[in-house]
């Protein structure tokens, strides 16, 4: 997204940056082009039987999801104390839709023991929020439930593509986490469901506690087949790992990670990661956030100005053993924005064939083994249905006071500009992001429009000011496409979501303050200050790439690599060599350079980093050839919202993305693209912190 006078590329159309750049078939889009160049649609947003324009909207209040139960306290070695957690995937019935449809079969965590009578014992979509402390860590024993009454593995509820590189349970331990081969096009895998849960954020953790794509395992099936993996090829090794440095042991159907916490207090989630399955696993509904709060950059650091004293920001959240529903008003919220789509039946729409997206067929051009295209996988998928924490289009009451929303873009492929202009005497401000708060509050109202970008798993900590919004009610709007996004601004650059569905996220229903608002105001509010990393030791390029088809006009896998000093990228395969190793302790800059046409969500796991700056990438025709390229003009500085600590930042096409990190924890962990179609078919790649580990997995 660009502020007036900003002069960064706009986006580009696959045909246009293939003649810019040079880069043979660069970019996914959901677009054809006639003989005579001009753009035509391929599909609108389309989905399953359930029309969107029928499901009501604004009828459901918004669920604020509760706190998960802890399962107890325990010592850690050494004695220090940790919170500690049992919590299983399970598939059950939710009201996703509004009441009079139909429910949705969907999966979600939730917790199997409590150490409380209040604790509250329930599996959601997305699920309850893990609330901890500072420096306190927090024990999980993550559980594959995916079993029916009769202890049955139960299928997956979408279609699993067997043609990928994925966890690959009916390989066995020789075939696991491979890319099979077929004498004929497979259809869709029915068998037990590999899952490992990732905690997107967390910094130090071990990498046994990462939620390495390789390290999945399957439930504890009555019935699992015979020959089948039941674990990945990193789980033994991190099992073994967890038990001598931790001490907790791991059995048939769980593992048991542990969290650190002693990163800056910020928005964290969690989701499952298995190896080409991370699209459909999250889809299905297991997500959660996951708060660090407290320690020397929490919320207790952030001062008023105008008198020197700890700033009072709007509260309370929900916290452990709290009624449901509960009996008092919360004033932070946390906001999962995913999209979906629907049968008619209530089921979860996704696409079962690559004809959904551009057509293919297996007539035309066929699938693999007799090309290169695989039968079921999408570059990307747009739900044509907005959801927003477990529910479609629900509504909030708000008073007019200031609120705090912690919001998550938990989307497929689909870029949100989160837009409050519709909501007359609002005032909104950025105060932090996935990393804790920001430099300074950013005031998105006076400075940006009153809206802000979010890429695929960026979360946003806002504050709110309702005060003086008239009475009634009022929409929250959602500006960014429905496809995919390239840069630039809605109107001037590209169509904004459909205003009947997709552009609208949920509503707010403004009623008098019920008394004083004791919050301080955002523009004066002194954030905590950042601590500067360390100069960088080495600068790494590293390409987004793809590869086309060669049997058809698309892309047969989103895909990573590196950048030589001549400017030519190589692409690489998920079980290609690690090419990235930082040693312990150092700090890098990392340039992405985006040779497609598409905008990538990056994430990089186990550390944070600062966002250096972006610079417009300059390549030199050569026909079908790649050809070098190299930075030109003057670097870009980041956005205001991206100042402070992210995971994830958006790499634009058509341009270097730079940021700088500190790799402190030893280990093998994955940078990807957070668009989960693309990491699921190749966008993702291995790095190791350190040297190779004794007796470790190849790779």
């Amino acid at each position: 997204m660009q502020d007036p006078g900003d002069t960064r590329p706009r986006q580009l159309s696959r045909r246009s940056f293939i003649r810019a750049a040079g880069v043979a078939g660069a970019g996914f889009v959901l677009y054809a082009y006639a003989p005579d160049g001009t753009r035509q649609a391929v599909a609108a947003v389309l989905g399953g039987t359930l029309d969107p324009s029928t499901v009501s909207k604004f009828v459901t209040p918004l669920l604020v999801p509760p706190v998960m139960p802890r399962a107890g306290s325990i010592k850690r070695k050494g004695g220090k104390p940790a919170d500690y957690y049992e919590i299983s995937v399970k598939q059950f019935s939710q009201q996703i839709l509004p009441a009079g449809l139909p429910a949705t079969t969907v999966w979600g965590y939730g917790a199997v023991t409590s150490d409380s009578k209040k604790g509250l014992l329930l599996h959601h979509a997305p699920s309850l929020t893990i609330e901890s402390r500072w420096d306190r860590p927090v024990r999980v024993k993550w559980i594959n439930g995916l079993v029916d009454t009769a202890g049955k593995y139960l299928p997956h509820l979408l279609p699993v593509d067997p043609t990928l590189h994925w966890a690959n349970p009916p390989g066995g331990v020789v075939g696991r986490d491979t890319r099979p081969t077929f004498r004929q096009t497979p259809g869709r895998y029915t068998g037990p469901v590999p899952m490992v849960t990732h905690l997107h954020g967390a910094v130090g953790v071990g990498d046994e506690s990462d939620g390495y794509p390789e390290a999945w395992f399957l439930p504890a099936a009555a019935n699992l087949p015979t020959g089948y993996a039941t674990e990945g090829t990193w789980y033994a090794f991190f099992k073994d790992k967890a038990a001598r440095t931790l001490g907790p042991q791991w059995g048939p159907g769980y593992a048991v990670f542990q969290y650190p916490n002693d990163q800056r207090a910020s928005t964290l989630w969690y989701h499952d990661h298995a190896l080409g399955m991370t699209r459909l696993n999250v889809y299905a509904g297991p997500a959660g956030f996951f708060l660090i709060r407290g320690g020397p950059q929490g919320d207790e650091a952030v001062l008023d100005v105008r008198s020197g004293a700890t700033a009072v920001l709007p509260g309370p959240a929900p916290k452990r053993g709290d009624a449901s529903p509960p009996k008092k008003a919360y004033y932070e919220i946390p906001v999962a924005i995913q999209d979906r789509a629907f049968n008619e039946d209530g089921s979860l729409f996704y696409p079962d064939s690559r004809e959904f997206f551009d057509g293919a067929t297996a007539a035309n051009p066929g699938f693999v083994p007799d090309t290169d295209l695989s039968p079921i996988w999408n570059p990307e998928f747009f739900g044509n249905t907005i959801m927003v924490n477990g529910n479609t289009w629900p509504f909030q009451v708000v008073e007019q006071r200031r609120y705090r929303f912690r919001f998550l873009n938990g989307c497929q492929s689909r870029f949100l500009i989160l837009d409050f202009a519709h909501i007359p005497g609002v005032e909104v401000w950025a105060i932090g992001n996935e990393g804790g708060f920001l430099a300074a509050p950013v005031n998105l109202t006076a400075h940006h429009d009153n809206r802000l970008l979010m890429g695929l798993a960026e979360r946003a900590d806002i504050v709110v000011d309702f005060t003086h919004v008239p009475l009634g009610k009022h929409v929250l709007a959602n500006v960014g496409p429905d496809e995919p996004f390239g840069g630039g601004k809605p109107d001037d650059d590209f169509d904004a979501a459909d205003p009947d569905t997709t552009g609208q996220v949920l509503q707010f229903r403004v009623v008098p303050a019920t008394g004083p608002d004791p919050t301080t105001p955002p523009r004066f509010l002194r954030l905590p200050a950042l601590v500067p990393l360390p100069a960088e030791t080495r600068t790494r390029r590293l390409g987004l790439l793809e590869m086309m088809s060669s049997a058809w006009d698309g892309p047969a896998e989103a895909m990573l690599g590196t950048v030589d000093r001549g400017g030519n990228p190589e692409h690489l395969m998920w079980a290609d060599p690690v090419t990235e190793s930082p040693r312990v302790g150092d700090t890098e800059i990392w340039e992405f350079h985006n040779f497609t046409a598409d905008a990538h969500p990056m994430h990089v796991h186990e550390t944070t980093f600062e966002v250096v700056d972006r610079q417009a990438l300059v390549t030199n025709e050569a026909g079908e050839t790649e050809p070098p390229s190299r930075p030109a003009g003057d670097p870009r500085p980041p956005e205001a919202w991206e100042s402070g600590v992210k995971d994830t930042v958006i790499a634009y096409p058509g341009e270097v993305t730079r940021i700088r990190a500190r790799f402190s924890n030893p280990g093998q962990f994955v940078w990807h693209c957070h668009i989960v179609e693309h990491e699921d078919n190749e966008m993702m790649r291995p790095y190791r912190i350190g040297p190779r580990q004794h007796r470790q997995p190849s790779g």
